[in-house]
């Protein structure tokens, strides 16, 4: 498994294609994409290159990590990601920069996020509940979510129980995405379908663990 990449979700669109096939497609920009780190068997105890996206303002650099990603000779990223390798994989140098080429058209993806915070949400909201009846004495409470547990025996409320409460902000893994379109020149790419994340946020997009293409 080679390492994957970070990009900036942009938002979506859609491509039509020459014989009128219309895609919806997540725009990704991947920009000053390098490789920042390595972790060695050796040294770590296990195999991985970090990845680093954009440049974070020197105002917001402590010492510390000057001093770090100095003797390594890069710059501070903005964020950075981790790519677990194989024992087989060859790590990249530390420096070298990673382009939208690094996939190529009709390649299957693995694309990795933080979901959009939804706050505190009902039964209905968050996990599709059907809610109570609209009649027959059921008055207030239409979108509760109901019994949550049963009687004397066992006489508490099960965990893991499908309840209201904080939905999204967590990550998600988008398998098997198509990438449609690269453009080398505009630094983006046009993955088939939605992406986890919101528009500006950042992704992990890694070769397909269950599908090639």
């Amino acid at each position: 498994m080679r390492t994957g990449i970070v990009a900036k979700k942009v938002g979506m669109s859609r491509l039509i294609s020459e014989t009128g096939v219309d895609t919806p497609v997540t725009v990704l920009v991947v920009e000053k994409c390098t490789v920042v780190g390595q972790k060695t068997l050796e040294k770590n105890g296990y195999i991985a290159t970090q990845i680093g996206y954009g440049l974070k303002k020197k105002s917001r650099i402590s010492k510390p990590m000057a001093g770090i990603f100095g003797k390594r000779g890069v710059e501070v990223p903005a964020h950075s990601v981790e790519f677990r390798l194989d024992p087989a994989d060859s790590l990249p140098d530390v420096g070298s920069e990673l382009l939208v080429d690094h996939f190529t058209p009709g390649q299957f993806v693995d694309v990795s996020g933080i979901s959009i915070g939804k706050g505190f949400a009902g039964g209905m909201k968050r996990h599709n509940f059907g809610g109570l009846r609209a009649s027959h004495g059921v008055s207030v409470s239409h979108r509760s979510h109901g019994s949550t547990g049963n009687r004397q025996d066992p006489g508490r409320v099960f965990k893991n129980k499908k309840m209201a409460g904080h939905m999204g902000q967590v990550r998600v893994t988008k398998q098997n995405l198509r990438i449609v379109h690269v453009d080398l020149d505009l630094k983006i790419l046009c993955v088939k379908g939605a992406v986890p994340g919101a528009a500006g946020s950042y992704v992990e997009i890694r070769d397909a663990v269950k599908k090639s293409a």
